[in-house]
Formats: structure tokens, C-alpha cells, sequence
């Protein structure tokens, strides 16, 4: 799955989009490359003295209707090809959930699991500098992603401040609360998520309860949707997955989120959890389920598997787990698919709210943040939704044309 190249997937995405509405060739060419891209490579000194070097790449996309916007991963398989697809894809997520932001993408090529706490404080500290004249409120905020976190962007801030001399706690979103981080945050792409999914059984149909899940992931975004569906009666998480394999109950359990984390913090992974079969991460994306929940990396789901998937929705919540090729294939077989660009979008608009809430100095009660972001979801959802309709084709192809529409005004203005 690893030879895939995703910004080649994206550009095919793309370039289906701007056959169904006829976008204007010079917007395509736009849209079809990277507006700015920044490859750094810099020393951090670890704690046995040795200097390593450490490369790393901030990309740009496009800033039509606002900043740059887009997490930075720390991941061995971090490579500029996957940096130029994912700040492509936040700039479509920005356009589809309305927020006055373009694409920007950020990374290092790292295993932060192999790191000290000092020397992932160093590198952070250090990216931060190589990066900190082409970032800014006002020009590119970076948030977490894959393997960072509130104590990262922490850092991050911190070290931007010293640079700059003063306090700028806009320039990075996904902090801590006490370094003015918005509450509710942590959970945000997930439960943007879950209220999406709940609109969409509405509208598909799925009318039977407890409706069978499976999530492939259980970092942040995917050990969140785990605990919300847990919490629903509507739902069943029969199979969950981490990067070192799966479990699985029988149809007629499920699964207690509260005892799979307690054995995952206690052995570094869900495998051996008392009760449960173990399956790979291939095998809990063709579980006879409802639902199947991507939450894990890209290029999951692809010409290879997709005939096998039998989930009749597919909410992906990781950025492009699904091939074009494999789209094609769930098309014809039916499979609803809930968009990455749509799904996981709760994140950015948190990341959004944290982002004005810095610049006017308030901070909004946790209650006013899911009030707003629930609005924000099932609106574009809905706008999703309806173009996926008049344009008579699938939720992907929808939201591209939403997003894709929207751009190309803003450049056009």
C-alpha cells in the first residue's frame, strides 16, 4: 500500500472534479500545484551528545480564501509527495466546511516512539525555527497531526515567541488550555465526526440498531469515535485496530472502550485483550459491519481490497484512506463513503474557533465550542450532501465540487 503516491490520488481527484463542473483550465493548473514548498534539514542533539540531522518540509497549497492551515506529523514515512497531498486536501476541507483558510501541511521524517521526552522537545523547538519565517497568524497556522500533540504545539508556540519577541499564541493551533488552547479540542475531529455519521444514517438508511462498527486506528481521533459510539446505543464497536494489530468480539457483544484502553495503556496495544480474536489491520477493513471507520494513515482502502469491504458506510475520519481506484469499486458497489474532507473536519474548525478566540483574547465555554461545531458539521454536510445530488454522483465527488467551486471563486475575486 506504501508505493501509492497520494498526491498523485489527489490530483486524480481533482482533475474528475474539473470534468463534472468545467473549471476553467488556468484554475486547474493552480489547484494542481503547491503555491509555496519548504524543505528544511536541521541538527538536534541527542541526549547522548550525538548532532542528527532531520528533514522535514512545510508545504503550502493555496491561499485564496485565507492563511495556510494544516497539522504537523511526526512519522518515519513522512515524504514530500504525502506533505504536498495533505496540505492539497486541507485546502479542499477548508473550502468544504466553509472556514476562511487555505491548505498548508507540515511534517518531519521521524519515529518519535524512539525519541526522550528532551530530545522530542528539541526537535520540535528546532523545526519550529527552521520553519518560523514562512509560518504566522495571519500567513500559516500549523496544528497537531499524526504523533503531535498540545504539549508539542507548547513547544512550538514557545519557541516562535522567543523568535518574534513577543506573545503570539495565534500562530499555532491545538495547545494547551493554559497556553490558550480552545476547550474541546482533543475530541473535536471525532465528535465533528459523529455528528456527520449520525446525519448520514439518517439519509441512507440504516435503520436497524445497535449498528455494527469497526475503526482501523486508535490514536486520538480514532480512540475518541470509539468512546462516543460507546456511548450511543445506536451504535456496536464489534473491532478496533492499532498500529500493532486488531480485536474483535462476536456479532452479539461489544466491546467496553474503558477496558480496551485500560490493557492498551498497559501493554502499548490492544492485541491480547481478554475475550477477543485477534485480526490484522487489513482483516478489520472487510468486517461484515455497518460501519467501517478508517482513523489510521492513507491508502488503506484500495483496488486490491476494496471488492472485499462489506461495510455498507464508510466514515474516514484519517486524511485519503481510500484510493481512486478503490473508489470506483465502492461506487458500483454502493458503499456510502463519508469523505475525509467532510468527516474529519471537525478538527480544523476547532482549530479555527482556538485560532479567533486568540486574536480577540476570549476563551469560549466548552459547551459554545460543540454548539458551534455541530452546526458547522450537519451545515456542510448538508451543502455536501445536496451537490452530491444535483451533480448526481457520490458524497467525494460532492464535496470536491463544493469545496472546488468555492476556491476557484475566491481566486477569481
Amino acid at each position: 500500500m506504501s508505493n501509492i503516491n497520494p498526491y498523485v490520488s489527489a490530483l486524480k481527484r481533482l482533475e474528475k472534479v474539473a470534468e463534472v463542473i468545467h473549471l476553467n483550465r488556468t484554475v486547474l493548473e493552480v489547484l494542481s500545484r503547491p503555491q509555496r514548498v519548504v524543505e528544511v534539514n536541521f541538527p538536534v542533539k541527542l541526549d547522548n551528545g550525538e548532532v542528527k540531522i532531520y528533514h522535514g518540509y512545510r508545504v503550502q497549497h493555496n491561499n485564496a480564501r485565507g492563511p495556510y492551515k494544516g497539522g504537523i506529523r511526526f512519522h518515519p514515512a513522512v515524504d514530500m509527495n504525502e506533505v504536498k497531498a495533505l496540505a492539497f486536501w486541507m485546502s479542499m476541507k477548508c473550502a468544504v466546511m466553509d472556514i476562511p483558510y487555505g491548505g498548508g501541511k507540515g511534517g518531519v521524517a521521524v519515529n518519535p516512539k524512539e525519541l526522550s521526552d528532551s530530545e522530542l522537545e528539541r526537535l520540535s523547538r528546532n523545526f519550529i525555527r527552521f520553519i518560523a519565517p514562512v509560518i504566522g497568524p495571519k500567513e500559516d497556522v500549523p496544528a497537531p497531526d499524526v504523533n503531535t500533540n498540545a504539549k508539542i504545539m507548547d513547544w512550538m508556540v514557545d519557541e516562535y515567541e522567543k523568535i518574534v519577541g513577543h506573545s503570539e499564541p495565534a500562530v499555532i493551533t491545538g495547545k494547551s488550555l493554559a497556553k490558550g488552547g480552545s476547550k474541546g479540542r482533543e475530541i473535536a475531529t471525532s465528535l465533528g465526526g459523529k455528528f456527520v455519521l449520525d446525519e448520514a444514517v439518517k439519509r441512507v438508511g440504516l435503520i436497524k440498531r445497535p449498528l455494527k462498527v469497526a475503526v482501523q486506528g486508535l490514536g486520538n481521533v480514532g480512540g475518541n469515535i470509539f468512546k462516543l459510539l460507546s456511548e450511543d446505543r445506536n451504535y456496536s464497536v464489534l473491532a478496533v485496530s492499532d498500529s500493532k494489530g486488531g480485536i474483535m468480539v462476536d456479532s452479539l457483544e461489544e466491546l467496553d472502550f474503558e477496558k480496551v484502553l485500560t490493557h492498551k495503556q498497559n501493554t502499548g496495544s490492544v492485541v491480547g485483550f481478554t475475550g477477543t480474536r485477534q485480526i490484522s489491520n487489513e482483516e478489520i477493513l472487510e468486517l461484515g459491519v455497518d460501519i467501517l471507520i478508517p482513523a489510521a494513515l492513507e491508502n488503506q482502502i484500495t483496488r486490491s481490497n476494496a471488492d472485499k469491504v462489506r461495510a455498507k458506510l464508510i466514515l474516514e475520519l484519517a486524511n485519503g484512506p481510500t484510493t481512486p481506484e478503490a473508489d470506483k469499486i465502492l461506487v458500483e458497489k454502493e458503499t456510502v463513503v463519508i469523505p475525509d474532507i467532510l468527516a474529519n473536519g471537525g478538527g480544523v474548525s476547532v482549530s479555527f474557533f482556538e485560532w479567533g478566540q486568540n486574536l480577540k483574547g476570549e476563551s469560549w465555554p466548552e459547551e459554545e465550542v460543540f454548539t458551534r461545531l455541530k452546526e458547522k458539521m450537519i451545515e456542510s454536510f448538508k451543502g455536501v450532501w445536496e451537490n452530491s445530488r444535483n451533480y448526481q454522483t457520490d458524497l467525494r465527488t460532492g464535496a470536491y465540487v463544493l469545496a472546488v467551486k468555492r476556491i476557484a471563486e475566491a481566486m477569481k475575486i
